[in-house]
């Protein structure tokens, strides 16, 4: 199993933990209070740093019951931790609701999947080969 050291960089941060054995992401926790408005983004910090191993990405994703409940998400969808970032991770939290939403110190935030990936070479190419698909595009598979 890979090894992911933190550093708290703060007294109070939270490690990340995992709600089941076998969650996928582990959660992530706010370091401090914070209120954000309707339709509006807040940096959320961790007081956490990471050393995510070289091969693999930290993907912070939303937790289901805070934004199916709340409304709170990633104002990005998906953040992305590389291996050789070394500052705080943080999570743009954005209130996707209509009405002000508050979130405590210590609360599950959002969640991490430390996943392996493929790093490839982009090579420009005359044509590409053909495909049953070719060139449908959004909302193409499936239809006659």
């Amino acid at each position: 199993m890979p090894i992911v050291h933190i550093k708290k960089l703060q007294e109070n941060a939270v490690v990340p933990t995992y709600g089941s054995e076998f969650a996928a992401g582990a959660d992530l926790y706010a370091l401090e209070a914070c209120v954000i408005p309707p339709a509006q983004t807040r940096l959320i910090h961790t007081g956490l740093a990471m050393e995510i191993p070289v091969g693999y990405a930290g993907l912070i994703y939303a937790r289901s019951g805070l934004a199916s409940k709340r409304g709170l998400a990633p104002a990005n969808k998906v953040g992305v931790v590389d291996s050789d970032y070394r500052g705080e991770v943080m999570v743009a939290l954005h209130n996707h609701s209509e009405v002000e939403q508050s979130v405590a110190a210590g609360e599950r935030v959002a969640q991490l999947v430390v996943t392996p990936f493929l790093k490839v070479d982009f090579v420009e190419a005359d044509a590409l080969e053909d495909t049953v698909r070719g060139e449908g595009g959004f909302g193409s598979t499936g239809r006659k």
